[in-house]
């Protein structure tokens, strides 16, 4: 029987999916930053047309999954199924997005790695010979984010230095079993990392270890040096996460020259105030449909590995006083199969 696995974590698609079309929205302050022509549309105020945050993301979701398959000339009813998620409760903005769609639905919870995690599975389901059209999307929004798990706008709390900021944004990609790439050549997935750390304030710590994991593990697997890649992207570690893997890969003698952060690039450090960066489901989403994926459209990078990171926690675990589960997946893009 002829396997695909790589090692211990990876999978080789045989026959590596194109990214037919992909789109994104963000919110006011995102379109403030140094990607904003890289966004295909930018809400003035943040409600997206809704009375609530929670259905502002849920439109995000709508309005990015019909340009995606706008871009990719495909009708829903084409799509064979869509990996969707989101942060809050149940899921409820993806949920809420998708009925009335008529799409066959796989939910997900990964956090803030919910986009690599669905590409993954949208990917692998294809080369599988399952389908012939996927989906991936997922959403998070600053005011839904800080009402569900830390600090609810109203109580006007003041915010760590190592807090990051939940992206208003949200992102779709549709894969196509043929067609001309970018492609989908290779998945690694994550395992849980949990370096006991506590504070759900300071998620870039919390996830690092399970990104370096990761990467290290999609290297061996596939026997490539860092410098494989162009660009070798976090879904959202911040300053101070993106710090703490350089120095892993340093202590082993490994260096990683086209490193950089989904949570870093979205914003500007010094005139946008959010602190150690971005985090959120939308954050690497945004990036990914946007500055990454035209980016190699144009040609500017051959090869991508893109790295989803996520904290799975919950505000009941943090009550609890539990520690802060991490998870990396990791998905190789390539503009040649």
């Amino acid at each position: 029987m002829l396997t695909k696995k790589r090692g211990k974590q990876t999978f080789t698609l045989a026959n590596p999916p194109s990214i037919a079309g992909h789109a994104n929205a963000v919110g006011k302050k995102e379109g403030e930053g140094p990607l904003a022509d890289s966004f295909d549309y930018i809400d003035g105020d943040d409600t997206f047309g809704e009375s609530s945050w929670e259905k502002a993301e849920s439109a995000m979701q709508k309005r990015v999954l019909a340009s995606a398959l706008d871009k990719a000339g495909q009708a829903a009813s084409k799509i064979d199924c869509i990996f969707a998620g989101d942060l809050l409760n149940q899921c409820i903005a993806s949920s809420y997005a998708l009925r009335g769609q008529n799409i066959p639905l796989f939910g997900l919870y990964g956090a803030c790695s919910t986009m690599a995690e669905g590409i993954a599975l949208a990917a692998l389901l294809l080369d599988g010979g399952f389908g012939e059209f996927t989906a991936a999307m997922t959403s998070s929004h600053f005011c839904s984010a800080e009402r569900q798990y830390r600090t609810p706008l109203e109580s006007g709390t003041q915010r760590t230095p190592t807090a990051q900021w939940t992206a208003t944004g949200a992102g779709a990609v549709v894969l196509a079993r043929e067609g001309e790439g970018p492609y989908v050549t290779h998945v690694t997935a994550g395992k849980i990392v949990d370096k006991g750390i506590k504070d759900a304030a300071n998620m870039g710590a919390a996830m690092a270890p399970a990104a370096y994991d990761t990467i290290k593990a999609h290297l061996e697997d596939t026997n490539r040096k860092p410098s494989f890649y162009d660009l070798i992207i976090t879904g959202d570690l911040g300053v101070l996460g993106a710090e703490i893997i350089t120095d892993f890969f340093h202590k082993d003698g490994v260096q990683l020259p086209n490193y950089e952060d989904c949570g870093v690039l979205l914003y500007d450090k010094e005139t946008q105030d959010t602190h150690c960066g971005g985090s959120g489901c939308g954050c690497s989403a945004v990036v990914l449909t946007g500055y990454l994926l035209n980016g190699m459209r144009a040609g500017k990078w051959k090869n991508i590995l893109f790295c989803g990171t996520g904290a799975l926690m919950s505000p009941v675990s943090t009550q609890q006083g539990e520690s802060i589960p991490g998870i990396c997946h990791a998905v190789s893009i390539s503009t040649l199969k």
